[in-house]
């Protein structure tokens, strides 16, 4: 699965109002985070991109650069604007290192696939139970704290962001028919 959206990377602290003023008119997004992997043990670090999609665009927000700032927090804290994740409690926590804020409106996949029973909880999984595709992981052990994101990067980060919104779309449409499906899910028994 390729992303087939705009990315716009924000690295300064001056133009993360501007995208979080755009993105609370939307009424849904997807969402998902990232941190520069350690191959040592104790070796810790923090998050440092956060990704926010919209149908047609997604936001990557190099927070090594810029900071959580005020319209980060207040844009998680909105009841306005529906958030929509993965492993979302792993990313507050992240995210709550740098600063605190109170998460609203906000929907957790893993939890919410459950009702359709649906087993795996990757997003990797759940995407191909759902529509038939593979989101490849081959960039999640990237640095990505690097100084400039690779096109490989973008198109990674956007692409699981924009993932979790359609995920929860499809499954919130009613679309989904887990007899019809081609893939593994859990047995009612």
């Amino acid at each position: 699965m390729a992303y087939d959206g705009h990315t716009v990377v924000i690295n300064y602290p001056k133009d993360v109002d501007k995208a979080i003023k755009y993105l609370m008119t939307q009424s849904i997004v997807g969402f998902d985070t990232e941190t520069r992997p350690t191959f040592k043990k104790g070796q810790v670090h923090k998050v440092c991109l956060l990704q926010i999609a919209t149908h047609d665009e997604c936001f990557l927000f190099r927070i090594n650069k810029t900071g959580l700032t005020d319209s980060i927090r207040k844009f998680f804290e909105s009841k306005n604007v529906l958030k929509v994740g993965l492993s979302i409690h792993d990313d507050f926590r992240a995210l709550h290192k740098l600063s605190e804020f109170e998460p609203a409106a906000y929907v957790e996949l893993q939890g919410y696939v459950k009702q359709f029973d649906i087993a795996d909880n990757s997003l990797q999984k759940i995407y191909a139970i759902l529509f038939g595709k593979r989101i490849s992981k081959g960039q999640r052990l990237t640095n990505w704290e690097a100084d400039v994101l690779t096109e490989s990067q973008q198109a990674y980060a956007s692409l699981d962001a924009k993932a979790c919104l359609q995920i929860y779309e499809y499954l919130a449409s009613k679309k989904f028919d887990k007899d019809k499906s081609q893939y593994i899910v859990k047995d009612s028994e």
